[in-house]
Order: C-alpha cells, then structure tokens, then sequence
C-alpha cells in the first residue's frame, strides 16, 4: 500500500468514525428522549434554578437588606448595588484575598486537569493497543482503584509528602520532602493527579479502544511506531473523550475544599478557601459569599460552554458500538 492510499484510507476510516459516532447519537438520543421526560426535566431544572436565581439576586442587593428581608422582596422593592462583590473581591481570610485566591485556583486547576489526561492518555493506549504480558490484569487493578475512597488516601499522601518516600528503613530520596515546596502547588497537582488518573484511564481506554484497527494497521504498515500513531491518529480521534474527562476533571478541582485545604500551604489556597472565610466569624456577612460564588463559577461555565460540543459526543462514543 502506498502512502497516497493509506492517507486516504485514513481520510475515509476517520469519516466512518464520525458518521458512527453522529448515528449513535442520534439513537442515544431517541431512546432516551420522551415528551413525559422532557417536562420532568423542565420542572426539575425550575426548581433547581430557583436557589441560584435568589443567590445571584442576593449578591447585588445591600447587606442591610439582606439581613433583613428575603430575597424575593426585590420584585416590590428593587435596591441594587455593586458594593459586595467590590468588598468580596478585597476580603478574604488571614493570608489571601478572594482575588488572588481566584488566581490560586487557576494555578491549581489547569495543571491538575492537564497532568492525568495526559498520563491517562498515554496509558489508555497502551492498555488498548499494546500487548503485554498482564495487561487485562492491570487493567483491571487499574479501574479497581475508584472504588477507594479519597478520603482514606489522605493521611498515607501526607505523610508521604512530610516524610519522603521510604522502602523499609531506606530513603529512597534522601534529605528531600515535598515539604520542601511549601511555596508551590506541587503537591495540590500531584494529589488531584493520582486521585484523578483511574477514571482518567477508563474512560480515555473505552473511547481509544473502540478506534477501528485498520486505522492503526495502517499506518504500522507505513512504518509510523507507536508515538507517530499515538500523536498522529490517536489523539486527534480522542479529543471528544479527552474533552469530556476535561471538564469533569476541572469542575472537580476548581470546587474541591477538602484536597486544597490538607496539602495546599498558605498562600496558595483556593478560591473555595477564600469563600468559606467570607461570612465573617458569626455568619453576619454571608452576603459577601453569595458574590463571591458567583465570581467563583465564571471560570466553570466559561469551560462547560466552550467543551460542551464535545461532551456529549465523549461520553457515548466509547460506550456505544458503531
């Protein structure tokens, strides 16, 4: 086969692959779509919007109006101001600002989205088109692992990252801690990291693995070895799953409180941190907290509405056949 032919081979197999991926959709869509089940889901989402709306109409309103009357008052007596979320952008705890905790976040959420995708990537393809010896039983260790709470991973990964990391009675890096990054987000990346790369592999390895073969033989035949093909082929027909894993993985970080707080040092806290501080020490302020959470989830939907074409799409082309 001549390399002309196997382009447009591949041409061909990655427009089979998007034409089975839109017809499965379109069936996902039929079975799971009914006239009952739309308006469930139209009264489920007023009902469920109701808090949001009266958090957003409570962040512009005047603390002394808040404190005393609900928010619904607005409709007979509409008093608006921007005053909160000037001073919750100013307040925060003892060590940062809710605006440089915002940066926090950022510095902590995209490396920690970026890291296990691409660990999980590039062990997803190994687990689908490699073969070696034990690779269905790890594999399987592999996606066992979700089942272990995070919580009972917290106090191993902290003494971990206090003490090093020792076999026996041996240092295996001797004279060097993760303590000793006090002043980075290493260990907040390294801990969302392995707490993420499970999920990451599975959902990655179903989509990769349902890639028609003749794609990568191929291009085998062409002489391309597993980083031409993996770079070349795989990752672009995967950018459905990865974008998918993407938005998960982000929105997970960006909330997280728990993960932040344990490994995080001071003034490197995120913006969850900086919310729950806002309120003051006797909850008179927690006005200023409902401006904050809606500065706090700008960054979130900027990245589901610019992701969400391929969400979708992610979530059933590796849980489909075509």
């Amino acid at each position: 086969m001549s390399a002309t032919e196997a382009i447009v081979r591949d041409t061909r197999s990655k427009r089979q692959v998007a034409r089975d991926t839109r017809r499965n959709e379109a069936i996902a869509h039929k079975k799971l779509t009914s006239k009952g089940a739309t308006i469930a889901a139209v009264i489920i989402a007023f009902f469920w919007t109701i808090p949001t709306f009266g958090l957003f109409v409570t962040s512009f309103r005047p603390g002394a109006d808040t404190q005393s009357t609900g928010w619904w008052t607005v409709f007979t007596d509409p008093k608006f101001t921007l005053d909160n979320y000037a001073q919750a952008l100013n307040a925060g705890g003892t060590s940062t600002t809710l605006a440089t905790a915002f940066v926090n976040s950022l510095a902590i959420t995209i490396p920690a989205t970026v890291f296990p995708i691409v660990i999980a990537s590039l062990a997803a393809y190994a687990f689908a088109w490699i073969d070696f010896k034990g690779r269905n039983l790890l594999f399987v260790f592999v996606f066992a692992l979700q089942i272990v709470p995070l919580q009972m991973a917290l106090v191993p990964l902290l003494s971990l990252f206090s003490n090093g990391l020792t076999i026996g009675d041996v240092a295996v890096f001797p004279g060097f801690t993760l303590n000793d990054l006090d002043y980075s987000f290493a260990r907040v990346w390294i801990a969302h990291a392995i707490f993420a790369l499970p999920l990451a592999t599975f959902m990655l390895h179903n989509f990769i693995a349902e890639i028609p073969g003749d794609i990568v033989e191929a291009a085998r035949v062409d002489g391309a070895g597993h980083g031409q093909v993996f770079f070349r082929i795989i990752l672009p027909l995967a950018m459905p799953a990865i974008a998918s894993f993407g938005i998960f993985q982000f929105l997970w970080v960006w909330n997280d409180l728990l993960v932040a707080t344990i490994f995080a040092s001071p003034g490197a806290l995120p913006i969850t941190q900086a919310l729950n501080s806002l309120s003051g020490t006797w909850g008179n302020r927690w006005f200023l907290q409902s401006a904050g959470t809606l500065i706090a989830i700008v960054v979130p939907l900027i990245v589901f509405f610019a992701l969400q074409r391929f969400f979708v799409r992610g979530l059933l082309a590796g849980a489909t056949k075509g």
